[in-house]
């Protein structure tokens, strides 16, 4: 056995001696990186690879998820800040589904849980319900606010006030709330954001007004619409102007295609300015008016008409009132009999009118103004329009005019309106141009090809006498071939016919190219 590996161990010393010194050298250098190579793939294939599953955590939240995947057996890593935390990659899912389904993030927020968790047999003060009560309503709508478009973080702060039984619900005070929002990089919230912040807060708060709310950022106080937003307002004046060209737009291709049918394509062009009235009105109407509008009455729905007559004899007082010697004075000094009569009348009639009553939205967008003023090519061999083309144009111009300002609220008489249209002509190109531009196209043209074709022929030619030059230099740097050494057949030392015919019939079918070379040689000497 010994001698065995003795005789393997020289056969290797035999064997590795053969080898030089730089050989030596390489073979230990390859080993060397072979090794480090399979050192590193085994420490990167057996790393355990790290993912973020939370960031932007506060110190509870941070504690609380801490003491989650310690009790869980899960190990983590904690950035330097305190606020993110790594998981392995491969439980980084579960680990998000576990946490969020049990509530722990919450952002610095407590919400209503809290009265789950810190229940008591005893129970609590007024003081103490209404400490968490507030801090609950606070972490609810900070978590609500947190789940809206571009907010990141948010801080709330709810003032309710203090519940009385002497005030009535009109004289109690009101809520106030204070918002302190954190968006993301890049977001900026349009006025309609803003309004949803508010009445996120406004719903969520029970007696609180929107005048109560203050919402601001790190550089300044969002308003709502209602308290005068300037986003609302710019993106209204944006709205209004984009609707005001659109309907320029409209009326000028309605024209245009219109026209184009009398002038002819490509020979109209039409400028069209309006001032639209963007205000909406509402109203409400309550009238009265009668059924019968020419005589002024209503329907006669009852009708009354009572009479008393009274007729009758008596005595009568008569004479003067103390006249007499002997009569009292301020009394009748004489008597009388007579017939007396009376008669009473009175009439009661009801009428019944209309009673009207209209709640009016008034539409916005109502044309207030309207210019057209149209550019015409007149015909060819013509300087300007004619009168009877131009006075049909002008009419339908007035037309579509006066139907555009029928809802403005204002009479236009005829003349008014045919100064808001103009008619004129105009050449879009001279005439003397056009026929010159068209003689000059044509030479042009031909000049154009003509150079064409001779820059064409040129670099055609060039290039053709590039390529010959390169050929001849190539074959001037080609060596000239070897004549080929055809094989010789000593004819003198054959005596044999046949010997000779048989190393020819062997040459030709060996070597056949040979064979005619030595043919070809043959005929040539006997020729000379």
């Amino acid at each position: 056995m010994n001698e065995r590996f003795a005789q393997y161990r020289e056969r290797v010393t035999q064997y590795w001696n053969r080898f030089s010194g730089k050989q030596k050298i390489l073979f230990f250098s390859t080993l060397f990186i072979i090794i480090i190579i399979i050192v590193v793939l085994t420490m990167q294939l057996s790393k355990t690879e790290y993912e973020v599953a939370f960031q932007d955590l506060d110190s509870t939240d941070s504690a609380g998820v801490m003491k989650y995947l310690d009790s869980a057996g899960v190990s983590y890593r904690l950035s330097p800040d305190g606020k993110s935390i790594s998981v392995p990659s491969t439980d980084a899912a579960r680990v998000k589904v576990d946490i969020g389904s049990q509530g722990i993030v919450q952002g610095g927020s407590i919400g209503y849980k809290v009265f789950d968790e810190s229940s008591s047999m005893i129970g609590t003060t007024d003081s103490e319900f209404n400490v968490k009560y507030n801090n609950a309503l606070n972490g609810e709508v900070e978590q609500l606010m947190r789940r809206m478009q571009g907010i990141k973080d948010a801080k709330v702060l709810i003032n309710l006030p203090k519940e009385t039984v002497f005030a009535s619900q009109e004289n109690q005070e009101q809520a106030s709330a204070s918002v302190v929002l954190s968006f993301d990089p890049g977001f900026r919230p349009t006025q309609d954001n803003i309004d949803g912040y508010f009445n996120l807060v406004k719903t969520a708060v029970p007696n609180l007004p929107v005048d109560n709310i203050t919402i601001a950022n790190n550089e300044i106080e969002l308003m709502p619409t209602a308290k005068g937003g300037q986003a609302g307002v710019s993106s209204q004046v944006e709205e209004n102007f984009a609707l005001k060209k659109k309907f320029e737009e409209e009326v000028k291709k309605n024209v245009k295609q219109f026209l184009s049918t009398l002038t002819g394509p490509d020979k109209v062009d039409v400028l069209v300015f309006s001032q639209l009235n963007f205000d909406k009105e509402n109203r409400q109407e309550k009238l009265v008016t009668p059924v019968d509008a020419e005589n002024m009455k209503g329907i006669e729905i009852s009708s009354q008409i009572i009479s008393n007559t009274y007729s009758g004899q008596g005595n009568t007082t008569g004479g003067v009132a103390g006249t007499g010697s002997q009569d009292v004075a301020g009394y009748p000094s004489d008597t009388g009999s007579g017939t007396s009569s009376s008669e009473e009348s009175s009439e009661t009639r009801n009428f019944e009118v209309n009673h009207i009553t209209k709640d009016i939205i008034a539409s916005p967008y109502s044309v207030k103004d309207l210019t057209i003023n149209v550019a015409v090519e007149p015909p060819t061999g013509q300087n300007t329009l004619d009168d009877t083309t131009s006075a049909a144009i002008q009419n339908i111009l007035v037309n579509i005019v006066r139907a555009s300002l029928a809802d403005s609220g204002v009479s236009y008489t005829d003349a008014d309106l045919a100064k808001k249209v103009s008619v004129y002509s105009q050449q879009f190109g001279s005439t003397d141009a056009n026929t010159a531009s068209g003689g000059l196209a044509t030479w042009m043209i031909w000049a154009i090809a003509a150079a064409a074709l001779l820059v064409g022929a040129g670099v055609g030619y060039m290039i053709y006498r590039n390529r010959k030059k390169q050929e001849e230099e190539v074959e001037e740097d080609i060596p000239l071939q070897v004549p080929t050494e055809f094989p010789s057949i000593n004819m003198d030392s054959m005596t044999n016919e046949s010997q000779v015919r048989k190393q020819l019939e062997s040459l030709a079918k060996k070597k056949p190219d040979e064979f005619v070379n030595l043919l070809r040689t043959w005929l040539a000497d006997e020729q000379r």
